[in-house]
């Protein structure tokens, strides 16, 4: 399965390399596409976003316009602590009381240093999941680009009931991630609602949200590096 996956980010990477969509040096990344900002000006004409007071963005450069317009329409935004190495685990930006304009609050290397940072027990529940995707295919299966942090940070918000089924979930990415194809699956991974691209949106009608973390699937290694999940083992264990 994680060879599977693997040769379809491969694919992608090189396809957006040769197009020019992306910078040389995208593999291992999600990709910082060329239209980011056409996709996030197309992400807020959904329902859903105007409806939406909570998003949940990752921190990728690709989905920064969209954080910055969420900071701007007055939306509360956390954003994950990359790799979610410390904890808290999540920024808090909120738009009534930044010190920075929205533009440099939505960087992660500015929350870094002006955000609070929050646990899951002091987290809103969530209205809007925005993610960043290497490939994903009109059925809303995503791959991501491996290390399984947006799984992960996904079925936390859903163990302390910040994410439902009615969470909508979206990923902005160029038109060549879109696959005409199916693509390999594990059990835990999650699929999107909406695939906005710089040229249209795409509603996915085959929902999936995990139950909760696959503790199965994490390596103890990936435990040990994120304290969260760390501390949550040494209860389990105990």
């Amino acid at each position: 399965m994680d060879q599977a996956k693997q040769c379809v980010r491969e694919r992608v990477w090189a396809l957006l390399e040769q197009a020019g969509a992306a910078e040389a040096g995208v593999r291992g990344y999600i990709p910082a596409f060329s239209g980011a900002e056409q996709a996030a000006e197309r992400l807020t004409m959904l329902t859903a976003w105007q409806r939406g007071q909570v998003v949940k963005a990752v921190p990728d450069r690709a989905q920064l316009p969209v954080r910055v317009r969420a900071l701007k329409a007055g939306k509360i935004v956390y954003m994950a602590v990359p790799k979610l190495a410390e904890a808290p685990p999540f920024y808090l930006l909120d738009p009534r009381n930044l010190s920075v304009p929205a533009e440099e609050a939505a960087d992660r290397a500015v929350a870094a240093r002006i955000a609070r940072k929050v646990d899951v027990d002091e987290m809103r529940p969530v209205d809007l999941v925005v993610c960043g995707s290497v490939a994903v295919n009109r059925a809303g299966a995503r791959l991501g680009k491996g290390a399984g942090y947006s799984d992960i940070e996904v079925a936390l918000l859903v163990e302390a009931g910040l994410l439902s089924n009615s969470t909508t979930i979206v990923t902005t990415v160029h038109e060549l991630q879109v696959l005409d194809e199916d693509l390999p699956e594990d059990e835990h991974d999650f699929r999107v609602d909406f695939i906005v691209t710089p040229e249209r949106v795409i509603e996915c009608d085959s929902p999936k949200r995990p139950t909760g973390l696959s503790w199965e699937r994490l390596s103890p290694e990936k435990i040990a590096a994120i304290p969260l999940l760390a501390k949550r083992a040494s209860c389990r264990d105990s």
